[in-house]
Parts: structure tokens; C-alpha cells; sequence
């Protein structure tokens, strides 16, 4: 054999060859199993630290998540406050009212949903409008009413179709309801569904069949009505079905807002008056507003359910005004009624003495135009006293004449004419005194007939049956008494019960019995009113008639022998009376306006005395009882 060193060297090399790839090899492969490694030591060190965040730091958060996917928390309205009468009787309350919800959230199809319960219980148009309305105008998660006032057969059907109705259930809440329907809407109000301006950020307002005060009362007291929201724990399933009630915190109630009207008072009155009528009888010593009867009116209980097209539409066309409160927004030329505010006006101006003659023929001239007497042929000479019980007109025009409108209107404000008074109904219409700068404020001049045409209560007046009734109670105390409807809130007396929380007018006792003792005439002594007196078991009454023109009489007619019988309903003049009684105790205040009822004395002061002899029957006090609490 050949012995080759060459060879062998050959080999080795290969070999080491070998070795240094297979060296590399598991150099590689350790650098990739340690990376491998690491990237594994990686993701169980997160997926530790998650854990222990999940677990340890945020394991409270995330259980509470979880149970608020098992528990939902709702609110749910309190029960509106009542409003009752002066005797508790409860003329805005509450009655229970089964509705089916709908939380949108929790339907998969809206639409369908929707579409599924209207076979079920049959929706109109209008009724599908309005629940696509508040499903827009609410967040997805508030319940929306979709029916109120369900039957027992509603509510079975609604109940055995539920897996079919997907965030539908039947809830229990409360409605309003007003007993006494038209008789007291003007003065109660209604509630509705707040608008969306109303809701803002107020939690409560968002809750299905929630009411806010509208009108009257319910409007004015809405927040004290309202009361605050409770709350209701309930399980749930994952569908968002309620399982069973975990926990309830019942709401504050609203309180009791009692009013100072007597309902039954307030229904004999209504019974009594035609349509185109307001009285308004007040407690002659501390304003209490006793009853204030208009008609027509409405029943306040159609707004629960929601006033229909047709419904609007006829009340809005009315030429009736239903929807209207006159006592309070109904604007007149005051006529004759206002005769003793000039006559004091004059005394304090000092234009005339109570004695002071003022020679009546039947008519007044002033430059080239004449002004009238209702007496086309005079009274002949005329006092202050004579003046207001026979209401001769000369002797005011010259009354006007001497002082001029803005003492009449100073004087007029002082016994709540053409100023706001501080009554509990929203919209109150304060009226017009007018006043030589309130014309120039329209561009245009006054002129002297300006005045003289106000001093027997025609022209530019605009004043509410309201504010005729103020100045008498004020005329009758010499206090300046405030209307006002509110006795209690909660079962707490309010300020202004009492005859002394109201302050002095200021006005000399000598003046304001002087033309007290002319108003007692006008009913007492052969004036107007004469044929209208109380039954003597009542006291006497004291008044002054008043006849406002709606259309001018021309000169053409007078002289034609004019009769105001003979013109168009619409056409005749509107009658008023004002009145206080008993004359040497006043108790009650009492304005009548029958609209085109031609006659004061003929119209007005006979409705006012039967108001009267409801008033003494029913709130006259008994012998003995102390005069405070007369009324109450």
C-alpha cells in the first residue's frame, strides 16, 4: 500500500469542515430557540400582568359591569301633587293608568316591533306619527309610551305576546284627572307632555308619560306639583327583559297646593251665567279669590290623552273663545264702574268739593262737538254723590275736563287698574290705563275729548273683570289687596290670609266713605241699581251699574230715537256691575261682565245679587264666629 499524506490531510479538512457547519447549525438554533423563548417568556408576562389588572386592579370595575348587565336602575315619576279647594276637596288629582313602553334599544326592528303591536292593539296614523316622533326626539335607552289606558284584555294580549315584542313591557304610572271638568279649568289648568325644550337636562322630564303644568295653577306651581324622580332596581335578562324587582327608593311626592275657590260655589255660579259671562267674587279683606267663573270653557281632561285635530280646530274657531280665561286675558272699556276712581282722583286734585254743583241738561259741549248723558234730558244739578248713584255723565266729563287723563290714571293704578297684579295665573293681562304718554308712544297727539270721554269710563281702556273686582275690595277696605289664589302648599298657610298683610291705599277715610255711601245708594237709595237689592237676611249691598258701548252711536241715530234692543246682538253694548257686601262689613268683591247684555242695571246687577246670596249661603260666617276666619 501507498502511503499518501496528502490524502489524509484532505480529510480532516473535510471534517473540520463538517463540524464548523453543524457548530453553526446549533448556534442558530439556540439563538432561535432563545428568542422563541423569550418571545414566550413575553406574552405570559402580559398575559400575567393583564390578568392581575383584570383580576386585582379593575376586578371591582369590571364586576360592577357586569352586574349592570344583569341589574338595570330606572327612574320613575312621582305622583303629582293634588290641587284642592278651600274645603279639601280634591279638584286636580291622580287615577292609575297601565301603558306599554317601548325602549328602542332593546328592539332588534323598531318598525317591526312596532308593526307586531299594532296587531295586536291597534294604532292609528296619528298615534304611529307621534311614537316615531319621540323615538327620534328621546336617547335609545328611555322608554317611550306607546299606549296609555290599556284594558285587562289589552294587557293579556300584550303579555302573551311578548317573546314577539322586543322592548315592549306593560308598565303601571298615573294620569290626571280633573273631577270638576269645565267648572274650574280656567283656574286649575292642565298638564301635558313637556315639550322638547322643556326637557333639557332634567332626568325626570325624560320619563314616559310625564306631565308638566300647562295652564292655570298646575302651570304655576308645576315645579312644587312635580315632585323628584325615584328609583327601581330590577334584574334582567340578556335580552334586557325584566326578571323580578331587586330594589325600590320611592320618589318625593309634590305637595298639595290648596287653592282658596270653593268648587261648589264656583259650579252654582257657572249655573247661573250665559255664555259671554265672567264673575269674579273675591274676599273683600285679604283678596282670596273665591270663585271665577267664565263660559265657556273646556274639560282639561282631553289634554291627558292628547287633543285631536278636530277638537283644536273647533276650539280655536270658537268665536266663543273656550280656551280663554276672561276673567283674567278679556280687555273692556270699564264705563260706569269706574265713576268713583274719577270722583276720588278729583278730590284729590282738589278740581271739587263733595258739595261742589255741576249743572247736568242732558248733554256736554266742548268746542264744536257735544258729548252725551245716558238722560237725554238732564239730571239738573248734580254732587259727587248724586253723580255716582244716578251715574250721570256730565258731571264726570267735567271732572275729566278739569284734571285731565293723567291724574285719572295715577289714581286708577292705585286700585289695581292697568297695573299686574300678583296672581297665580300665568298669562294675566295687566290692561290698558291709558295716559298722554302712552298715546305719544303709539305717534299720535291727546286730545282734550280724549279726556273728557275717559272720565265716564269709554275711549282707550282695556281692563279685565279681574282688576274691576280689585278696586272694588279695595274701594270697600282702603287697602290695597292683591287677588290671589294659593291658601296653603303642603299643608302650610301662605302669606296674605289676613286683612293686615296688606298696606293702606292712602286715600282720606272721608273720600272713601263718601263714595261708599254713593255706592250703597245706587242699590239702596233709588240709583240704578235699585230693582237688584239683597234680601234683607243678607245685609245690603253696595254697587255701581255700567254700560260700555262696542259700536259708536252716531248722531243720526240719537236724533232717530235710537234703541239699542232693535241693533244685532253682537252689536249691543256689554253690561257690568261692581259690587261689595254687606255694605257696613264688606266680606265679598264681586265684578259681573256680560258681554253685549245692553244693561248694567238691567243685566249684570241681578246676576250679581244671586252670586251674592250663594256666597252669604254657603261661606257666610256663623253668629259669633270672629270675622278673620269668615271665609276660610
Amino acid at each position: 500500500m501507498i502511503w499518501r499524506p496528502w490524502a489524509k490531510s484532505g480529510l480532516l479538512g473535510r471534517e473540520r469542515t463538517v463540524r464548523k457547519e453543524e457548530e453553526r447549525r446549533r448556534g442558530i438554533f439556540t439563538r432561535r430557540a432563545a428568542a422563541l423563548g423569550l418571545v414566550q417568556f413575553g406574552a405570559f408576562a402580559f398575559l400575567g400582568s393583564r390578568l392581575y389588572r383584570l383580576q386585582i386592579e379593575e376586578g371591582a370595575r369590571y364586576a360592577t359591569l357586569a352586574e349592570e348587565n344583569r341589574v338595570s336602575a330606572r327612574l320613575f315619576a312621582p305622583p303629582r301633587g293634588r290641587i284642592l279647594d278651600r274645603n279639601g276637596k280634591v279638584v286636580a288629582g291622580n287615577r292609575l293608568n297601565w301603558r306599554a313602553l317601548l325602549v328602542a334599544e332593546q328592539a332588534v326592528d323598531v318598525g317591526a316591533t312596532l308593526e307586531t303591536f299594532s296587531k295586536i292593539v291597534p294604532l292609528a296614523d296619528h298615534e304611529k306619527a307621534r311614537i316615531e316622533r319621540d323615538i327620534r326626539r328621546s336617547r335609545r335607552f328611555v322608554p317611550v309610551v306607546i299606549r296609555e289606558f290599556l284594558t285587562w284584555e289589552e294587557m293579556a294580549r300584550i303579555e302573551v305576546n311578548a317573546p314577539d315584542l322586543p322592548g315592549i313591557s306593560v308598565d303601571m304610572g298615573t294620569t290626571r284627572i280633573y273631577p270638576e271638568t269645565e267648572h274650574l279649568a280656567h283656574v286649575v289648568g292642565y298638564v301635558a307632555a313637556p315639550a322638547e325644550s322643556d326637557v333639557g337636562d332634567d332626568p325626570l322630564l325624560q320619563l314616559p308619560g310625564i306631565r308638566v303644568g300647562r295652564a292655570g295653577i298646575e302651570r304655576h306651581h308645576d315645579r312644587i306639583l312635580r315632585g323628584r324622580a325615584g328609583t327601581v332596581q330590577v334584574e334582567v335578562n340578556a335580552v334586557g327583559r325584566v326578571i323580578r324587582e331587586l330594589d325600590r327608593r320611592e320618589g318625593i311626592p309634590g305637595q298639595d297646593v290648596q287653592i282658596s275657590v270653593d268648587a261648589e260655589l264656583q259650579k252654582a255660579i257657572r249655573g247661573k251665567i250665559q255664555e259671554g259671562t265672567t264673575a269674579v267674587l273675591l274676599d273683600a279683606r285679604n283678596g282670596e279669590v273665591l270663585a271665577m267663573a267664565t263660559k265657556p270653557a273646556f274639560d282639561p281632561n282631553i289634554f291627558n290623552s292628547g287633543v285631536s285635530a278636530a277638537q283644536w280646530r273647533q276650539w280655536t274657531a270658537a268665536r266663543s273663545t273656550p280656551l280663554i280665561n276672561k276673567a283674567t286675558n278679556g280687555l273692556y272699556a270699564p264705563g260706569s264702574t269706574i265713576k268713583m276712581v274719577v270722583g276720588l282722583a278729583a278730590l284729590e286734585a282738589r278740581v271739587c268739593r263733595p258739595g261742589d254743583i255741576v249743572h247736568c241738561p242732558g248733554h256736554f259741549d266742548f268746542g264744536d262737538t257735544r258729548f252725551h248723558c245716558h238722560n237725554r234730558n238732564g239730571h239738573g244739578g248734580m254732587n259727587l254723590r248724586s253723580a255716582i248713584v244716578a251715574s250721570c255723565d256730565v258731571y264726570f266729563y267735567e271732572m275729566a275736563r278739569r284734571m285731565g287723563i293723567d291724574r285719572i290714571a295715577a289714581m286708577a293704578n292705585r286700585f289695581g287698574l292697568g297695573v299686574d297684579l300678583e296672581i297665580e295665573l300665568p298669562g294675566t293681562r295687566r290692561g290698558v290705563m291709558p295716559t298722554r304718554g302712552w298715546r305719544l308712544a303709539q305717534g299720535r297727539p291727546w286730545s282734550i275729548g280724549d279726556t273728557i270721554v275717559h272720565g265716564i269710563g269709554q275711549g282707550f281702556y282695556q281692563l279685565t273683570p279681574l282688576s274691576l273686582a280689585v278696586m272694588t275690595a279695595r274701594l270697600a277696605t282702603g287697602r290695597a289687596v292683591q287677588p290671589h289664589l294659593t291658601r296653603a302648599i303642603g299643608g302650610r298657610p301662605v302669606r296674605g290670609s289676613r286683612p293686615e298683610d296688606w298696606p293702606s291705599l292712602g286715600i282720606p277715610e272721608a273720600d272713601l266713605r263718601l263714595v261708599r255711601e254713593a255706592m250703597w245708594a245706587v242699590v239702596n237709595g233709588g240709583g240704578t241699581a235699585s230693582a237688584s237689592r239683597l234680601p234683607a237676611q243678607y245685609g245690603q249691598m253696595s254697587g255701581k251699574t255700567g254700560t260700555t258701548q262696542v259700536r259708536r252711536v252716531s248722531r243720526e241715530q240719537r236724533e232717530r230715537g235710537f234703541n239699542v234692543n232693535a241693533l244685532p246682538r253682537e252689536w249691543r253694548p256689554h253690561a257690568m256691575f261692581v259690587a261689595y257686601a254687606p255694605h257696613d262689613n264688606p266680606l265679598f268683591a264681586l265684578s259681573v261682565v256680560v258681554e253685549h247684555g245692553t244693561s248694567g242695571s238691567g243685566a249684570a246687577a241681578p246676576l250679581a245679587r244671586d252670586i251674592l246670596i250663594e256666597a252669604f249661603q254657603r261661606l257666610r260666617p256663623a253668629p259669633g264666629a270672629r270675622v278673620a276666619e269668615a271665609t276660610r
